[in-house]
């Protein structure tokens, strides 16, 4: 039997997942951080990114995290994400629109006014849900 820990994955309005996992691939803010059972305790930032994980039948399943907090510890992985998304549940059109408002956004206001730092932040975000989509390939 392999070893297992839990995984946690919320954002402020819903719980993605919580069950039993053999691995886990998340967005790291310096790079992916591959977390195995019985991984050192840490905390790390989490960038957009595609948050995989390993289910106990061994498959490999996808969540979007556009960002947030991971802690490890002994047995549970726990992942506060700001927003996020199953992968079934993205959409091209959607994200590809948001990029769109980002850049414009970005290129045609007075820049007293723009909130740079939040714009950048779903300019990324965006672009992570377009490579994901493509990774998986459920983009056109």
């Amino acid at each position: 039997m392999a070893m297992t820990f839990h995984l946690d994955v919320v954002t402020a309005e819903q719980a993605l997942f919580s069950g039993t996992v053999e691995e886990v691939i998340a967005p790291g803010a310096m790079g992916d951080l591959g977390i195995m059972p019985r991984h050192s305790q840490l905390i790390s930032k989490l960038r957009a990114g595609e948050l995989q994980y390993r289910t106990t039948e061994g498959a490999m399943a996808s969540l979007f995290v556009s960002g947030g907090v991971l802690e490890v510890q002994p047995h549970v992985v726990t992942v506060l994400a700001d927003t996020g998304m199953r992968a079934e549940d993205l959409d091209e059109a959607a994200a590809r629109e948001a990029m769109k408002q980002a850049t414009d956004a970005l290129q045609g206001k007075d820049p007293e006014d723009l909130d740079y730092e939040a714009i950048q932040s779903e300019l990324e975000a965006a672009k992570a849900q377009i490579e994901m989509l493509h990774r998986i390939g459920k983009a056109r």
